[in-house]
């Protein structure tokens, strides 16, 4: 792995980081020497990476358990980071819910609660660390969309609403919180392997079709968005703000 020395130290924050990509995302900066906190609503899956990554963490990572849904819990999981970990420098928005659904079976609750967990909390948890970054002289935000709402797949329109209005949210944060030496970007995965969408949706089919469409003729794993996120969290990509980074295998 590509160390980034700035990257040490750092004050990171991650949402949806108990499992999935997100999971990958926790390992990845605390095998940077960062000051890691992350947020979930699975406690068991959380506290048990939490576990498995302390050994050989320079920090210890803090799992911090939150329904994003619930915007002043997660205000307050923004402080608790900052208070342990001081002012958080990279934010990274992971957490999503990939639900499928039909276009008829969906009324205003489904839909309110769907953006209230794919798109949402981005801006609130934004909005709570700016402040932070600003003070310490600047900042990383790394939103998570989606490659989906590109491929006009129709069986979960919610999520792609959501998924697109993240790079919309990721353009007008970095225009307006740049002149703060804050960068905002965003990383569009392809169909990544992670262990919810083998239980629930991957099919020998449905793999093999979507990797006829890739260029690298391998399955997308949770690590592989690892890399990019460093990354763009990192003074490596200093001048690169108000991008989507696509990273789907060369699927588009």
């Amino acid at each position: 792995m590509t160390i980034f020395n700035d990257l040490r130290d750092a004050s990171v924050l991650i949402t949806g980081g108990g499992t999935g990509i997100g999971a990958a995302l926790t390992e990845g900066f605390v095998a940077q020497g960062a000051k890691v906190a992350f947020v979930d609503i699975l406690e068991d899956d959380s506290t048990a990476l939490v576990e498995r990554l302390a050994p050989s963490a320079v920090h210890r990572p803090l799992f911090l358990k939150t329904d994003l849904r619930d915007i002043a819990a997660l205000k307050e999981a923004a402080s608790k980071a900052a208070r342990a970990h001081g002012p958080v420098t990279v934010l990274v928005n992971n957490a999503a819910w990939d639900d499928r659904h039909e276009i008829g079976a969906v009324d205003e609750a489904y839909w309110e609660n769907n953006l209230a967990i794919n798109l949402r909390p981005q801006f609130f948890m934004a909005q709570a660390v700016a402040p932070g970054m600003k003070a310490a002289g600047g900042g990383t935000i790394v939103n998570f969309t989606s490659t989906s709402y590109m491929l006009n797949i129709g069986d979960m329109p919610a999520y792609t609403a959501a998924k697109a209005g993240i790079v919309g949210l990721t353009k007008a944060l970095a225009g307006k919180l740049g002149t703060d030496n804050i960068r905002v970007n965003a990383i569009a995965p392809g169909w990544v392997m992670t262990g919810r969408q083998k239980e629930l949706w991957v099919t020998e089919e449905g793999l093999n079709a979507m990797l006829a469409r890739q260029c690298i003729k391998a399955p997308i794993q949770p690590e592989h968005m690892v890399g990019p996120c460093l990354f763009l969290a990192s003074g490596a990509s200093a001048m690169i703000t108000a991008q989507t980074l696509i990273a789907d295998g060369g699927m588009l």
